[in-house]
């Protein structure tokens, strides 16, 4: 399973997610949960997939993040249960 590309992004794809926060006012605590989640390294299934935050929803396709949703709207693929581990 594939594990999700932080760096190096396609910069159209870059430019995509940066206008998608902007145009669905993602807030920043939402995109520090999404960091913290991706710092747990997350494996993602090849194909369509999506992880739910409780403001946002992050889509993505095989090792790449490909856009934002808000909740309401209908995310496409295998959704990730994955959970951040408790803080200490």
């Amino acid at each position: 399973m594939p594990k999700i590309l932080r760096r190096n992004l396609p910069r159209q794809l870059y430019a995509h997610l940066l206008e998608r926060v902007q145009q669905r006012h993602i807030s920043g605590n939402q995109l520090a949960l999404m960091i913290e989640w991706l710092d747990t390294q997350p494996e993602v299934p090849s194909g369509k997939w999506f992880k739910k935050f409780p403001g946002m929803i992050v889509c993505g396709e095989n090792e790449l993040v490909k856009t934002f949703l808000v909740p309401g709207q209908a995310p496409v693929g295998k959704e990730i249960h994955q959970e951040l581990a408790p803080l200490r």
